[in-house]
């Protein structure tokens, strides 16, 4: 059941918007580095520079491409041979929206739910609203990494309660962390706390919980290789300015919203891009959600709280979270954490329905549960009042479901319940889906093919100037703008080489330099600063990135038209988008590599690829090679064998001081800094789970044959003393 009703919603969802789950950061970011990681792989590459791609081609620092994520991996490797984007898009998240679901599910078995109400939970999480509409939407990272952590929830739980080794918790909770996506790791580690409290609570003990509390260390140990490079190299990124803690209420979620988790039409008040109030339902989690309160025998439901108490805690702690502050260092945006408030939402409530639901209740409940609908339409109208009618409307549906419902429990047909409230979601999912439509703000072309044939093909290596901001939406189609402009990682679907790219993590001097924001765009002053000397070596910034071509963006340089071209460069073509500048001397030759400038040095070019060049150098009396590449933390230079100092040309280019009387080779080596102590972590994290597997199998042997190692027969099931428990 949670499987159909997870594929039935992904069906409902495709059929009234076929590219929703290729919107925004998905199709800007995440899918063009899928492609080209893909490529990059099936080269024989280990992906870890694109110097071409400036800020963005840090993959190591970049964390998101799941260099260390196998299931990433494969999803990269198969990228590169998908044509429609879209499609490929909603498979890969309806594969993760089911492996969320079905680890609602297993967690809801664990905590003692009935199959058809753990159906009920599964079916149900990846259906919620902040998930469907930001993750599964957009978000791509956060609902990979949040599917896995649901699988670990399950599996930790298995472990700390003696029903299962720690090798399921340790890969789930290792999968999770090597998405990338800081905040899910973060979860993971406040879930394991989490879980070692409350067994602690439940069980009575200290051990269950912190045999969890080593396997989810060896698997933080692991996945420390995903986080090291970024936070070693921050000192030179956006990053390094995020250490202050304000809140600024942006993507903050007042607990009241929380009352509104079972209204399908109740626009939050969560400040964002979109003003103060949200476009979408993002608080929504079921609509038989807060009613159900009201038919739980709770007199009876304490015997099963002290079960559930690590739920309970995780879902407190989740909730006061995602009420800010907004800023806290490099996290930011608290709401995000919301999906992990309704999957603890739904988990518990379904878990204590199946253990304690009435199916014969007093006037007095129905009453209660009528109150519980009122009290959501009047927060949904204190929200947006303009909606008042629509939730009126809303709000009677519901409880004309839920009298439905009511009835099919008055006739013991529980599994009824269970399909009523999965098949119920469908039309609820079909209403938000056409009444709150989401519309891609980028609107890129889903065909690869169709693009890169439309594309012009430019050789060498290109920098555009432009604003994303000033392309009317009108425009942004194959036939307009996307046939000639690049913004986001767009030119990787197209295979092209630009500098523009999709970055969150940036690089403060370069991005300063052009003031090229997280979307490769640029603000108009770039122009002029590009074709402007840098003083130490004598070259323009174009020649030190050793450009090729500048698309300029007609709309953000109309007074260029008619202007005499940079000293060695002229125009050469254009369309109603943009204007071409290449090198009046042709493509720029690479004999020398990526040396742009050597005072005092002769140099010539011994070999070179992304990640280490090697040169020739003699110098009498000294001087320094300038490299086209970005001075990231990570580089080290020797001459022949012997190291010698990296600085960084104004705080971008890599530059090496080549000492007096030198004669001899000159190598420049880049490897994201903490690679050793992460490969180190990554020892000592399968060491560690290598020895709590042995331990576990010895426990499970003394379990099984006896203290005195007698064949003392199986022994009593484990999970179905821990059910008796709750």
């Amino acid at each position: 059941m949670t499987v159909l009703g997870v594929l039935g919603g992904y069906l409902v969802i495709l059929v009234e918007n076929r590219r929703f789950f290729y919107s925004d950061d998905t199709e800007s970011g995440a899918i063009p580095n899928w492609i080209e990681l893909g490529r990059l792989l099936r080269s024989g590459e280990l992906p870890t520079l694109s110097p071409d791609q400036w800020m963005g081609g840090n993959w190591a620092v970049e964390g998101q491409g799941g260099l260390w994520n196998p299931v990433q991996v494969l999803i990269n490797a198969i990228a590169p041979s998908i044509n429609d984007l879209s499609l490929f898009s909603a498979a890969v998240k309806c594969v993760f929206a089911l492996v969320l679901a079905l680890g609602a599910y297993r967690t809801a078995l664990e905590y003692s739910a009935r199959p058809h109400w753990a159906a009920v939970a599964g079916a149900a999480v990846p259906l919620t609203g902040f998930s469907l509409f930001y993750d599964q939407a957009s978000w791509v990272t956060a609902l990979t990494s949040m599917a896995w952590i649901a699988q670990a929830w399950a599996s930790s739980l298995r472990y700390a309660r003696g029903n299962s080794g720690p090798v399921p918790a340790f890969v789930f909770l290792y999968l999770a962390i090597s998405v990338g996506y800081p905040h899910a790791a973060i979860a993971a580690g406040l879930l394991t706390g989490c879980l070692v409290v409350g067994e602690r609570l439940h069980q009575g003990r200290w051990a269950p919980g912190l045999k969890l509390a080593a396997a989810a260390a060896a698997a933080a140990a692991c996945g420390a290789l995903t986080f090291l490079p970024g936070l070693l190299s921050s000192s030179v990124t956006w990053r390094s300015g995020q250490g202050n803690l304000y809140n600024d209420n942006f993507l903050t979620a007042p607990w009241s919203e929380t009352l509104t988790a079972s209204l399908p039409s109740s626009v939050p008040s969560i400040q964002a891009w979109f003003g103060e109030v949200q476009p979408w339902p993002v608080t929504y989690v079921a609509w038989f959600l807060i009613p159900a309160l009201a038919f739980i025998d709770w007199a009876a439901a304490r015997r099963s709280l002290r079960a559930l108490s690590s739920a309970i805690i995780f879902g407190a702690v989740m909730l006061v979270i995602t009420d800010g502050p907004s800023s806290l260092g490099a996290l930011r945006w608290p709401a995000r954490w919301l999906p992990f408030v309704a999957l603890t939402m739904l988990l518990v409530v379904c878990t204590l329905l199946s253990r304690h639901g009435l199916s014969r209740p007093s006037r007095t409940r129905v009453g209660m549960a009528l109150l519980l609908v009122g009290v959501q339409v009047a927060r949904g109208f204190s929200s947006n009042p303009g909606l008042f009618s629509r939730h009126v409307l809303v709000g009677l549906a519901i409880v004309l479901a839920g009298a439905v419902v009511l009835l099919a429990a008055r006739w013991g047909r529980p599994r009824l319940v269970a399909v009523l409230l999965i098949l119920s979601s469908l039309p609820v999912l079909w209403f938000q889906i056409s009444r709150y439509p989401y519309t891609s703000a980028w609107n890129l072309p889903t065909s690869k093919d169709a693009a890169q044939a439309a594309f012009p093909a430019q050789p060498g290596l290109t920098l555009q100037l432009g604003d994303r901001n000033l392309v009317p939406p009108s425009d942004r189609t194959l036939d307009g703008a996307w046939d000639s402009l690049i913004f986001g990682n767009y030119a990787k679907t197209l295979n092209r080489d630009y500098v523009n790219s999709y970055t969150s993590i940036g690089y403060a001097a370069f991005s300063d330099l052009l003031c090229m924001t997280y979307d490769g765009s640029t603000c108009p002053a770039a122009y002029q600063k590009l074709f402007t000397t840098e003083p130490s070596t004598g070259r323009t910034y174009a020649d030190l990135m050793m450009l090729d071509r500048v698309v300029l963006q007609r709309a953000q340089y109309p007074l260029v038209i008619g202007q005499d071209a940079p000293a060695g460069w002229q125009w050469q073509g254009g369309d109603s988008d943009s204007l071409v500048l290449v090198r009046a001397g042709g493509l720029l030759s690479r004999a020398d590599g990526r040396v742009v400038s050597a005072q005092g040095v002769e140099t010539s070019l011994a070999s070179e690829s992304d990640a280490v060049g090697s040169y020739r150098v003699q110098s009498g009396s000294g001087g320094a090679v300038v490299l086209s590449r970005l001075a990231w933390p990570g580089y080290t230079a020797t001459i022949d064998g012997r190291p010698v100092p990296v600085t960084a040309t104004g705080g971008i280019f890599v530059t090496v001081d080549v000492p007096a009387g030198t004669r001899g080779t000159l190598t420049v080596t880049f490897r994201p800094p903490g690679t050793t102590l992460g490969l180190a972590a990554l020892v000592v994290g399968l060491v560690g789970i290598a020895l709590l597997t042995v331990a576990d199998v010895r426990r499970r042997r003394r379990l099984r044959f006896g203290a005195d190692g007698q064949g003392a027969g199986p022994g009593p099931d484990l999970r179905t003393q821990e059910r008796v428990r709750v």
